[in-house]
């Protein structure tokens, strides 16, 4: 277990980076905003047809690209000409990222489930994304929903921080999860196999007990997502540090 490094805990975690008017989530110009105004960053990966880590939330393209269909059916060639809705830019790499924030600010990244049901159909994205890390110096650490994802990065990349992404599992939000894997990932069970040293929970259920457990065994208690200055004081009261969007934390 490698431990969350302080640096996340210093400045609040702009929440796909500083994005905004000019500035699409996940882009290289909102990752510039974020490092300008010196908060953390958290970004999202998903995987191309190539094998190659991109910056990007969807597994669509249509909601944030003039394009359609799934990002892991074109090549990162492909991609990189997509131009984002609302800025000048298109999907950038993790490599192209990682180059940008170069150690400047704490960088925490979310390797998108590819399983579709939280499953153990894991790995190249975790291999691309180990590839891209191997030689980055600087505060950054991995997480995911799927503690699958987490127990392959702990043998691809054994010393990066690596965390649990945690929430109430509800059916609405996770159609596709079977309701057994909800029930259990509900009581964040892989926490100790997955060699995790932090959990991002989401803030409307930072009340269950689990998460003070965890809190009172060591655990740093990051939270997710945080639109008001008032819902941030509510979740300091347990969370160490909050992932942010939409006002000036």
């Amino acid at each position: 277990m490698t431990p969350l490094p302080q640096a996340f805990l210093d400045r609040p975690i702009a929440h796909r980076a500083l994005h905004g008017p000019g500035a699409p989530e996940n882009s290289r110009a909102a990752v510039r905003r974020a490092i300008a105004a010196g908060y953390g960053i958290e970004i999202d990966l998903q995987l191309s047809a190539d094998d190659i880590a991109m910056v990007f939330h969807d597994y669509d393209l249509s909601r944030l690209t003039m394009a359609n269909g799934a990002l892991h059916q074109r090549s990162a060639s492909d991609l990189a000409a997509i131009p984002l809705r609302g800025g000048e830019e298109s999907i950038p790499t993790l490599a192209e990222i990682l180059a940008l924030v170069a150690g400047q600010v704490p960088l925490l990244i979310e390797i998108k489930d590819q399983d579709g049901a939280l499953g153990p159909a894991v790995g190249p994205l975790e291999q691309a994304a180990a590839r891209d890390l191997a030689k980055y110096r600087g505060p950054v650490a991995v997480m995911s929903f799927n503690p699958h994802a987490m127990a392959r990065m702990a043998e691809l990349a054994p010393d990066l921080p690596r965390g649990l992404i945690t929430c109430a599992f509800t059916p609405e939000d996770w159609p596709t999860v079977p309701a057994a894997t909800r029930n259990a990932l509900r009581d964040i069970p892989d926490y100790v196999r997955t060699g995790a040293s932090f959990i991002s929970h989401e803030a409307a259920d930072l009340s269950r007990p689990r998460v003070a457990e965890l809190r009172t065994q060591g655990a740093t208690i990051l939270c997710w997502t945080i639109r008001s200055p008032q819902a941030e004081a509510e979740a300091r009261r347990v969370a160490q540090n909050v992932t942010f969007e939409g006002y000036t934390a």
